[in-house]
């Protein structure tokens, strides 16, 4: 356990009083690790650092459980000594200020895309136990639930689901569907985007046969609106007044932002957390349940994705459809082969693969990343880092690609800036 966690977040930490905390020792009684990532000059980090000192101290002194919990701080200030104040405020260690290739590689690997934000890790494997422990220190202040792992869907939704007739259904009624865990909420305009076509998609899916069901969960600001929202879908909703429940299905899925649409198997296992760019993309569904794709086109539907993690990225010279279809499946076997590792050890793969051709959005992209205009042209962008990595080669060619992630998995390319 101690030598993972030395691998996670380094030999060192530090704490408020500018001491080294040995991060062997502390791995040695630890089960759970909360990663706080966050940053001094954000109100709303500011005010969760409250709830959370709060909440911590409280669990150090009444939890059976307070040597196995400890929370570390993953800042993304820019200036030391903003950093340093905050540090001031806070009783566990943090992450040194000028460790940024460790935070970020932190960041990357369990996918923060907003702060404040409260990850749970298993302090053996790195594996996440509970992605919004925001909603953890809400809901459970005296850390009763402790270590707040994840339920099966059906626990966590069972009870009764409304329909917008009245009516309502037992979430058993559930059971040997697809289901799509909708969060969404009437005041977000992207949100009523999608919903207008995934009305559509919900009518096709279930006309060609399949069984399938979504299920509504709000983030409206009223009952009200949550009425008048949900009188424009035909499929089911969590009750607005259930709020525990619709807190924890928010915390099962780690749910960042809205809209996002979850797609289950019959079996309540995740098939993807990409249910919106999945139903832009395939506006007929002829995908459908939409099991993740080794490799994508890049569209403006799916390049939200590119901030979710560092990509590869083989830019081609191809203006017609089909012209893209000799790049994927070059990339394709390794693409695959990367998936399959990655879900043999239960964690999420650590690049994704596009194919971009000739097109506003692949310029659009070269253009933000300062990229050469050549073609072919092999990256991998790491958004969130601001840094590419480019192989400008004469021919792309299988060998050359597997080498190119393999030195970038093991960290051996040199970044450039963005």
């Amino acid at each position: 356990m101690s030598e993972f966690l030395v691998s996670l977040l380094g030999e060192r930490l530090v704490n408020s009083e500018k001491a080294e905390v040995d991060v062997q020792s502390l791995g040695a009684r630890l089960s759970l690790v909360g990663l706080f990532f966050g940053c001094s000059l954000n109100a709303p980090c500011k005010q969760f650092n409250g709830s959370l000192c709060e909440f911590y101290s409280r669990f150090k002194k009444a939890s059976e459980h307070k040597d196995k919990l400890e929370v570390v701080f993953v800042s993304s200030d820019q200036d030391q000594k903003h950093w340093q104040d905050f540090l001031q405020e806070m009783p566990w260690p943090a992450l040194p200020f000028k460790d940024r290739h460790k935070k970020m590689k932190l960041w990357n690997k369990y996918k923060v895309t907003s702060i404040p934000s409260l990850v749970f890790v298993d302090a053996a494997t790195g594996k996440v136990v509970c992605r919004n422990g925001l909603l953890v220190v809400r809901d459970d202040p005296k850390g009763l639930e402790f270590p707040w792992g994840p339920k099966p869907f059906a626990e966590v939704v069972a009870g009764p689901l409304l329909r917008n007739n009245r009516q309502t259904a037992d979430s058993s009624s559930l059971e040997g569907h697809y289901v799509g865990v909708y969060f969404s909420a009437h005041w977000c305009p992207p949100c009523r985007s999608l919903t207008r076509v995934l009305v559509e998609s919900y009518r096709i899916v279930k006309e060609s046969g399949h069984k399938f069901e979504i299920v509504f969960v709000s983030a409206d600001r009223s009952e009200e609106s949550f009425k008048q929202y949900f009188s424009e879908m035909p499929w089911l909703a969590v009750p607005y007044s259930d709020e525990a429940r619709r807190s924890r299905l928010n915390r099962l899925y780690g749910i960042q932002g809205i809209p996002t649409l979850i797609l289950l198997d019959a079996e309540g296992r995740v098939i993807t957390r990409q249910g919106r760019v999945e139903v832009l993309n395939d506006p007929e569904c002829r995908l459908f349940p939409w099991h993740p794709r080794p490799v994508l086109e890049l569209s403006e539907a799916n390049a939200v994705q590119l901030h979710e993690g560092p990509c590869l990225v083989l830019f081609v010279d191809a203006e017609e459809e089909g012209e893209l279809e000799p790049a994927k499946e070059l990339i394709q076997p390794i693409a695959e082969k990367l998936m399959a590792k990655y879900k043999a050890k239960e964690e999420e793969t650590p690049l994704l693969f596009f194919v971009a051709g000739e097109d506003d959005m692949s310029d659009s992209l070269r253009d933000y990343t300062n990229l050469p205009e050549a073609a072919p042209l092999l990256t991998i962008l790491d958004m969130s880092a601001r840094a590419k990595y480019v192989r400008d080669v004469e021919e792309i060619t299988p060998a050359v690609v597997e080498q190119f992630v393999n030195e970038f998995l093991a960290e051996k390319l040199k970044p450039e800036p963005i």
